[in-house]
C-alpha cells in the first residue's frame, strides 16, 4: 500500500472541495437563474439544452456498469438507469424532464427532436459520454460525483421555480422532486466505489481530476447558454 495516500476522510474532503470550488451553481447563469432574473426564452433554452444532457446521462451510466468489476456494484448501478429511462409504470427522469418542458411551454415534439440544443452543448455532452466510454471505470464513476453537490442547488431550484417563476407549471417540478433522493443514493455508492478501490495517491489523484473534468463540463454547457443568451447587465 503506498503509504503516501491521503486517508479516506482527506480523499473524501479533497473530493468535497472540488464542488466547493467549481460546481456550476457558482456559474453567472444559475446566479442569475436563482434570483429570479432570467427571461422565459432563457429558462426554455436551458431546459432544451439540458435535455440532451439528462438523455445521455443512462447511456453514460451503461458505459459504466459494462465496466464495474462486481456484480454487486453492477446490480446498485443498474437502478440508475432504470431512474432515467424508466420502466413499465414509471417513466423515469427523461420522460419527467420532457414534461418540465411542456410546462415551461416547449412543445413534446421540439423536445425531443432536440432542435434548440447549441451545437457547444451537444459537443460537451458528448464529451462526457466519451469519456466514460473510454476512461477506467474507476475514473468514470469518480466523474459522476457531482452528485455529491447536487441536492442543494435542486431544493434551491424548486423553490425559485416556485417563486420567482410562477409562470412554470408545478406538475413539471417532478424531476426535482425525485432526485432530491435518487442523488444521494448514487452520490454515496460512488464515493464507497472511489474510495475503496484508490489503491495509491495516483488513484486518489486521478479521481479528483475526473471530478475536475465533469465540472468543466457542466460548466461548458451554461457558457454557450450565456453565449447565445446573454444574461441582463446585473444591477450594482
Amino acid at each position: 500500500m503506498d503509504t503516501q495516500k491521503w486517508s479516506d476522510e482527506e480523499f473524501a474532503a479533497r473530493l468535497r472541495q472540488v464542488g466547493a470550488e467549481r460546481y456550476h451553481d457558482k456559474h453567472p447563469f444559475h446566479v442569475s437563474m436563482h434570483a429570479g432574473e432570467l427571461e422565459p426564452e432563457q429558462i426554455r433554452a436551458w431546459v432544451a439544452n439540458r435535455y440532451y444532457y439528462q438523455k445521455n446521462i443512462p447511456v453514460k451510466d451503461a458505459l459504466i456498469l459494462a465496466k464495474l468489476p462486481t456484480r454487486e456494484d453492477r446490480r446498485r448501478w443498474l437502478q440508475r438507469i432504470i431512474d432515467h429511462d424508466g420502466r413499465q409504470g414509471d417513466e423515469g427522469g427523461i420522460e419527467a424532464w420532457i414534461r418540465l418542458g411542456e410546462a415551461v411551454g416547449i412543445p413534446r415534439e421540439e423536445m425531443l427532436d432536440e432542435r434548440h440544443v447549441l451545437p457547444a452543448v451537444r459537443f460537451a455532452v458528448d464529451a462526457y459520454v466519451n469519456y466514460c466510454r473510454l476512461m477506467p471505470w474507476y475514473e468514470a464513476v469518480a466523474s459522476s460525483l457531482t452528485e455529491l453537490f447536487s441536492p442543494g442547488i435542486i431544493a434551491r431550484r424548486m423553490d425559485v421555480f416556485e417563486k420567482k417563476y410562477p409562470w412554470i407549471k408545478p406538475e413539471g417540478l417532478v424531476y426535482f422532486r425525485n432526485r432530491l433522493n435518487q442523488a444521494p443514493r448514487d452520490a454515496e455508492h460512488g464515493m464507497e466505489l472511489v474510495i475503496s478501490y484508490a489503491r495509491s495517491l495516483e488513484d486518489q489523484q486521478r479521481a479528483v481530476n475526473a471530478l475536475k473534468f465533469k465540472c468543466d463540463v457542466l460548466w461548458a454547457i451554461l457558457d454557450a447558454l450565456m453565449l447565445a443568451y446573454p444574461l441582463k447587465e446585473r444591477v450594482r
